[in-house]
């Protein structure tokens, strides 16, 4: 049994292990973005077309593998937790049918303090972007909503989240994508999420307008299932990524870093998606300069990595485990692995 004495050494010292957990995570945000691969409720919505995703539907999409779905999401985030010493202040989760489902996997992590922010887009199946913020660490301070029209069709909105950081002065803005897929043929289809590129830049840039008429640069982080390559003409000429951090501080107004660079040497994280055995960077994070200058808020040279726990992956190559394969349930995770981007306060 303890002593008295060792006792309040023993809470001391635990007390002093608290107060420094707590302050190395209030100096740092993590964001997390993931295609979690079509997370539908089970309800056939006649506004949309989700009916695939019913007990009667092709997918055969039930109650309980939904609860099996939520279970799985809500376990990523947890191992984000351990990963990053803290829940990440961001979600962004990409194929969400509606605010409910979402809702649902929220509920399930009520130690986290998020509070959803959800904006319905006009898509022909339903999925919708869906964000969540830690509400003891960030106040949503505003939201942008721009349309994405391709021939007088609409397809997924580019999303735009202002968040204070509460304890300073600085404002992040979190935007999110998920592009036209490349259905049809990848070259068909570009057209599209060059249109898509075109609304993304034109968000950013009224954005930066923003933040410079308040006498400082933007904190903008762009994240997004974009359904093109970094090197892509959509990104990297359109969207203005560029794969060099000097070059993006250099050329405040202009560029974009693509967070990927930082991992090209790194042979275990070759992509956050595997199609037909390559792996593809469809999932990306872009940065603004603001992030890059070191002041207020800074994302460092070790602050993005393709999260890949080893419960997610399968087979030799370690491939997403999806919850579907070629049409047949298969009860994993997702068809993407997440993405992390660390955000330092300095």
């Amino acid at each position: 049994m303890l002593s008295c004495r060792s006792l309040a050494l023993a809470l001391a010292l635990f007390s002093m292990f608290s107060m420094q957990r707590g302050a190395i995570a209030a100096e740092r945000l993590d964001v997390l973005w993931w295609n979690v691969e079509n997370l539908f409720d089970t309800v056939d919505d006649p506004g949309v077309d989700d009916r695939e995703f019913t007990p009667g539907g092709r997918k055969g999409w039930t109650e309980k593998k939904l609860e099996l779905k939520l279970l799985r999401l809500g376990h990523v985030v947890r191992l984000a937790r351990e990963e990053v010493g803290d829940y990440p202040a961001l979600l962004a989760f990409a194929e969400v049918e509606n605010e409910g489902v979402f809702g649902r996997l929220l509920s399930g992590l009520p130690e986290a303090n998020y509070e959803a922010a959800y904006h319905e887009s006009p898509d022909g199946r339903g999925i919708d972007i869906a964000v969540a913020y830690d509400r003891s660490r960030l106040t949503l301070v505003g939201d942008v909503h721009r349309g994405v029209l391709f021939e007088g069709r609409p397809t997924r909105d580019v999303s735009a989240y202002g968040f204070e950081v509460q304890g300073t002065e600085e404002t992040l803005w979190l935007v999110v994508n998920h592009w036209p897929s490349r259905s049809m043929g990848r070259k068909w289809s570009e057209p599209k999420r060059i249109a898509a590129a075109k609304v993304t830049r034109e968000l950013v840039d009224h954005l930066r307008g923003v933040e410079w008429s308040r006498g400082r640069r933007a904190n903008i982080v762009v994240a997004g299932d974009f359904n093109d390559e970094p090197d892509d003409r959509s990104v990297k000429k359109v969207l203005g990524a560029d794969g060099s951090r000097k070059k993006v501080v250099r050329s405040c107004g202009k560029r974009l870093y693509n967070c990927w660079r930082d991992l090209e040497k790194d042979e275990d994280e070759l992509g956050s998606y595997n199609y037909r055995g390559k792996w593809n960077r469809l999932d990306q994070v872009l940065v603004s300069c603001g992030l890059l200058d070191g002041v207020g808020l800074a994302v460092p040279e070790d602050g993005f990595r393709c999260f890949q726990p080893g419960v997610m992956r399968k087979g030799r190559q370690g491939v997403p485990w999806a919850t579907y394969e070629r049409g047949k349930f298969r009860g994993g995770y997702s068809d993407h692995f997440p993405l992390l981007l660390s955000v330092d306060m300095l």
